[in-house]
């Protein structure tokens, strides 16, 4: 992945780097490699402030939450943070997916720290926003989260 985003990079073209930054550090985040995806999360964020390039910007911020509890579980303010600001960019674009998924990590958090009123009321409010598309990983994995938190 690193040299094909070499390569990418080599031709000129700068569209879409953090799209391929987040892949980047989702696969560093599965094979273990916590500071390095978090280093290519700081790169992606970088780009999308340079370039004004927001578009995965909310997603990018809900990677880097994922990572800083991965890496350490005393990131929990950290991850947290990074949660609501997804959410909040999210918002800002209209991007329900993106939305749906930085509530659905938070909700997480939120029940593991024992909110679970608050992580369910949240999670509730946007999962019942959708009207189609309950086959999605997304709305599956909000819905599991639900039923967790109703049980």
């Amino acid at each position: 992945m690193n040299e094909g985003l070499r390569h990418y990079r080599a031709t000129g073209a700068g569209i879409g780097q953090p799209y391929f930054l987040s892949l980047l550090a989702e696969a560093h985040e599965r094979t273990g490699r916590f500071e390095d995806g978090l280093r290519t999360l700081r790169e992606a964020l970088a780009i999308v402030n340079e370039h004004d390039e927001g578009q995965p910007e909310a997603e990018l911020n809900r990677l880097m939450g994922e990572l800083l509890l991965k890496q350490n579980e005393s990131n929990v303010s950290e991850a947290r943070r990074c949660f609501e600001r997804a959410i909040d960019i999210a918002r800002k674009q209209s991007a329900k997916s993106y939305e749906l998924r930085a509530t659905t990590s938070l909700a997480r958090l939120l029940y593991k720290q024992r909110h679970r009123d608050e992580a369910r009321t949240m999670l509730a409010d946007i999962y019942n926003w959708f009207t189609e598309g309950f086959d999605t990983a997304d709305l599956k994995d909000a819905k599991a989260m639900l039923e967790e938190l109703n049980g």
